[in-house]
Order: C-alpha cells, then sequence, then structure tokens
C-alpha cells in the first residue's frame, strides 16, 4: 500500500489539512476525506510518517460505524473514494484509506467519555478532585475504573492548538441545552456498547472522543472517527493493572520517546527513529486484528 504523508488530489478542491485528515470537497453535499499516515504527538504532527497507519485507522473506523450504526446515524455514504478521483495516481492514494461523506455542520465541541481516570484527567483529579467540573469519589487511584462512565467535553481548538477541557455548563451555552443532552447521553451509549465489546476482545477501553455533526435537517450524525487508536486509549486488558499506566495499543511509543528529549511539544516535532516507527505501527495494526478478527 501506498504511504501517504500528504495526498495531493488534483482533480477536486481541497478544503483543508487536520492533524492526520486530508479532506475535499465533492460536489456540495460530499466530502472526501482521506486518512494519512501522519501522527500527532502532544497536538504537533510529527515529520515522519507511520507506514500502514491511515488504512488501519480507516478500517478500524469503518468497523465501528457499522457496529453502532443502530446507535446513531453516521457520516458514511457508501460510494467508493476511488470512483469521485481522477487517474491511477489518485486512486492509490485513496485506496484503503478514503472515504466519501456527507457534507455536515460539525459541532465545536469534542465529546470525551472516560471509564477510566489516566492522563489529563488523573493531573484535574489530583489537583481538583474532579474532572471537567464533575465530582468524584476521594482516594481513587490511577487507571482505576469510574465507578460508571463519565462525560468530558473539550472545546476543539484550532490547527496546532490544545484543545480545552470544559464543563457541561459551557456545552449547553455552545450547542444549547437540548443537543448538549442528547450529545452527552449518546456519547456515553456509545462508549459503553464498544467499551463492552472491546473487553470482549482482550482490550480496555479507558476513554475515546467522538465529534458529531448536523445535517440540513438537524439530525445528529457521527462524524470523523470513531473509536480508533488515535481517538481512544486502548488497554491490553491481560496486563492492566490498577495504580500503573498501562501499555497503550496507540502512538505511546512515540509519546514515551518525545519524554526523554529536549523538546518543548511545540512545532515542529522531532525526526522519530526507525525502532519507534516500526513498534508504532505494529501496535496499531495489533488492535485492529483484535477487535476485528
Amino acid at each position: 500500500m501506498t504511504t501517504v504523508y500528504e495526498s495531493t488530489i488534483k482533480s477536486l478542491p481541497l478544503l483543508g489539512r487536520g492533524k492526520v485528515r486530508d479532506i475535499y470537497a465533492v460536489g456540495d453535499d460530499k466530502l472526501l476525506i482521506v486518512v494519512s499516515d501522519r501522527l500527532s504527538a502532544f497536538d504537533v504532527i510529527m515529520p515522519d510518517p507511520i507506514p500502514g497507519k491511515g488504512a488501519v485507522l480507516t478500517a478500524m473506523a469503518n468497523f465501528w460505524f457499522g457496529k453502532l450504526a443502530h446507535v446513531l446515524p453516521n457520516q458514511l455514504t457508501g460510494i467508493d473514494p476511488e470512483s469521485v478521483v481522477q487517474g491511477e495516481e489518485e486512486k492509490a492514494q485513496v485506496r484503503g484509506r478514503g472515504l466519501v461523506v456527507k457534507r455536515l455542520k460539525p459541532l465545536p465541541i469534542e465529546a470525551v467519555a472516560r471509564g477510566y481516570i489516566i492522563g489529563s484527567g488523573w493531573k484535574d483529579y489530583q489537583t481538583s478532585g474532579a474532572i471537567c467540573g464533575i465530582n468524584l469519589p476521594a482516594g481513587l487511584q490511577m487507571a482505576q475504573q469510574l465507578p460508571q462512565p463519565i462525560f468530558t467535553p473539550a472545546y476543539k481548538a484550532e490547527a496546532g492548538a490544545h484543545d480545552e477541557n470544559i464543563d457541561y455548563a459551557t456545552v449547553e451555552k455552545l450547542v444549547g441545552p437540548e443537543m448538549a443532552a442528547k450529545v452527552r447521553d449518546v456519547t456515553l451509549k456509545l462508549y459503553s456498547e464498544a467499551a463492552d465489546y472491546a473487553r470482549q476482545r482482550g482490550i480496555i477501553i479507558a476513554d475515546t472522543k467522538f465529534e458529531f455533526g448536523l445535517d440540513d435537517a438537524g439530525v445528529l450524525h457521527l462524524i470523523d472517527e470513531a473509536l480508533t487508536p488515535d481517538s481512544s486509549r486502548f488497554w491490553p486488558a491481560d496486563t492492566y493493572a490498577v495504580g500503573n499506566n498501562p501499555p497503550s495499543f496507540d502512538k505511546q511509543f512515540v509519546r514515551d520517546y518525545l519524554e526523554t528529549l529536549d523538546w518543548d511539544k511545540q512545532a515542529p516535532g522531532p525526526k522519530l527513529p526507525a525502532d519507534v516507527i516500526a513498534r508504532t505501527g505494529e501496535k496499531y495494526t495489533e488492535a485492529l486484528e483484535k477487535l476485528t478478527k
């Protein structure tokens, strides 16, 4: 498969590039999303691709979109991405990593569900006893399962900036009380169903983020990606232990390497060693196989 750090589709108008995805217009009502092999860590895009990563993310997101379609409509159209581009070079760039999706109006929030206390949530809890304004029981340990999953939203930052954790009242101000409640409830339902399934396949989904959009009729849809190692924290269930930061089926190798460097976590990102690139790719693939085979 072709390694794609940055797609170069000339037959369609380029609308923008995210940390991982390149977005093109397909007429007025659809988009072509090309999932590249770029990797971001600490909100900075690394200069080296992880070969095959985009295809793994696409396959995993498509799996979850199908499995959770009964909970909420999603962005997929079923249109072959190779049918909307021209020439073999462009078709090779979208093969296995392109999605033709509905053009929807995205909500300005990231909907985060947490079932375990780790990462920025653990840091917030240590200082305030709460995450995003939600008070939690005293005495929780790192990586401990929460009494029940919680909705901890974030405000979507512009490219290159860090997303900002917000409380539920801020979500209500941004999207209205009715939509805020719907997003919260569907986020927790999507997470709970996915987490139950993944646990049966040997993976703990500690937390995940969803993004949502509205069609012209105001119907809520699941968009962007769903339950991939880029948007979730996947832990191997067989080595999980409370009090420790578990290894992840994601870019943890990259994060751990970057933490050893004298780098200020600002762009540009440093070059990645070949072994870190290889081991990261292996972890992404392992997660896909565990969940879908």
